[in-house]
């Protein structure tokens, strides 16, 4: 975990907002999935799909605020806004405002970096000082250091680069989020013992889709890793027609909460 944070409260809770629930189809109350966390005085954002940064404004919070981002995967629906959220950093705000903003994501993203920059150029360039690409081994369990929390990713089943991450904060507590996977070792491992697991459900049982995750499969998952909180996100429209959490525990027995956008977590 390495050394407390100068100024940080060992007993502070970490603090969770979802931005967004849904998937890439448009809706009216569910924006693509990605949550806040706010830890250890800094903040990171989780998936960077359309509508976040509306999302984070309704939430209280700014872009400027934003120290990092971790990119699970990089669809459109979990990275579609973040030229946007690049090219916004570029007003002019005041200096105490200006955050160094570190984005972290999976093997191949410097490589897709370059491609955007390549389209938008000076747009979505931002100076050395206050932008830093942290690309991550999507070929094994791989950690991120920080001196307020910890981060450790793995690869799970969805995408070549996709990662799950699992983020320890100064007390100890433990958050994964699964992004976009499909049932995997991998995920059971990452969230073994977590206090709290973000995970997708995309799709309700019997109408499986290659890649994602169920209710079943996800309570499946949570059960075997022992999770203490099992928060269920990313519903395609089919969802809602359905008794998800029933579904859900037929497999998993712990709390299940099924998100909302602008729903508050502590952890």
């Amino acid at each position: 975990m390495g050394k407390q944070r100068k100024g940080f409260k060992i007993t502070m809770q970490s603090q969770i907002t979802i931005l967004g629930s849904g998937t890439g189809v448009p809706s009216l109350t569910r924006n693509s999935c990605s949550f806040l966390l706010k830890t250890g005085g800094k903040n990171l954002l989780f998936d960077c799909g359309a509508g976040v940064m509306k999302r984070l404004l309704e939430a209280g919070a700014s872009i400027f605020d934003i120290h990092y981002i971790f990119l699970s995967h990089f669809h459109p629906d979990h990275i579609g806004e973040l030229a946007a959220f690049l090219f916004a950093l570029k007003y002019p705000a005041p200096a105490a405002q200006r955050q160094r903003l570190t984005i972290v994501a999976g093997l191949g993203f410097r490589a897709f970096f370059e491609r955007l920059k390549n389209v938008y150029g000076h747009w979505i360039t931002l100076p050395p000082d206050l932008l830093d690409v942290v690309e991550l081994d999507t070929q094994a369990e791989d950690h991120y250091p920080s001196t307020a929390f910890k981060v450790t990713s793995m690869p799970v089943a969805h995408r070549p680069e996709s990662l799950a991450y699992r983020i320890v904060d100064a007390r100890g507590k433990a958050l994964v989020y699964s992004g976009d996977t499909d049932d995997c070792h991998n995920l059971v491992s990452i969230a073994a013992d977590a206090d709290l697991m973000i995970c997708e459900s995309a799709f309700p049982d019997g109408h499986k889709v290659a890649g994602h995750l169920t209710p079943s499969l996800a309570g499946k998952i949570a059960h075997a890793a022992g999770v203490k909180r099992l928060v269920l996100t990313h519903f395609y429209p089919a969802c809602e027609t359905v008794d998800i959490e029933n579904h859900c525990r037929s497999a998993y027995s712990g709390p299940i909460v099924l998100a909302r956008d602008l729903m508050t977590l502590t952890l």
